[in-house]
C-alpha cells in the first residue's frame, strides 16, 4: 500500500507539471501574438496609416484619459490598441480623478492570440482577424 506522503508528493509534481506546461503554452502563444503586432505596425506605416495619440477609455462612460502613448486602437472602441513599438494595450480603465487631471501611464500587456476570449458570443475574435480588419478600414478608422 502507498504511503499517503507518497501520493501527495507525486500529486505536487503533476500539479507543477501542468503549471509549468501552461506557462510555456502563454508564453509560446504570446510570442506569436507579439509576431503578428510587429507585422500589423510594419504594415500600417507601408500603407500610410499613421500612429495617433492614445486616451484610455473610462469603462461604462464617454470619459477617457491622457496618456504617453502613440499608436493605433484596434477596437471602435478604443479599448485595445497598439503602440508605434508593437506593444499591446488594453485601454479600458476605472474612473480616477487623479487621472483625469494629469493623465494615465498605461503598462503593456502580454497581447493574446484570440482577442476578448471570454466575453459575450460574437465578441471574441482571432488577433490576425482584428489586425486584418483595422488595416482594411485605413488610416479614416475611427
Amino acid at each position: 500500500m502507498e504511503s499517503e506522503a507518497s501520493w501527495r508528493d507525486r500529486r505536487r509534481e503533476a500539479a507543477a507539471e501542468q503549471a509549468a506546461a501552461l506557462d510555456r503554452r502563454r508564453a509560446t502563444e504570446t510570442a506569436a501574438a507579439r509576431a503578428l503586432l510587429v507585422d500589423f505596425v510594419a504594415k500600417a506605416k507601408a500603407a500610410g496609416i499613421e500612429p495617433g495619440p492614445l486616451r484610455a477609455q473610462v469603462v461604462a462612460s464617454g470619459a477617457s484619459y491622457r496618456t504617453n502613448l502613440v499608436g493605433w486602437y484596434l477596437k471602435r472602441n478604443h479599448t485595445l490598441a497598439v503602440d508605434a513599438d508593437g506593444n499591446f494595450y488594453l485601454l479600458g480603465v476605472r474612473p480616477s480623478l487623479k487621472a483625469r487631471l494629469s493623465g494615465l501611464q498605461v503598462e503593456p500587456s502580454d497581447p493574446p492570440l484570440t482577442v476578448g476570449l471570454g466575453a459575450r458570443d460574437g465578441e471574441s475574435m482571432p488577433l490576425k482577424q482584428l489586425l486584418h480588419l483595422r488595416l482594411e478600414a485605413g488610416p479614416d478608422w475611427t
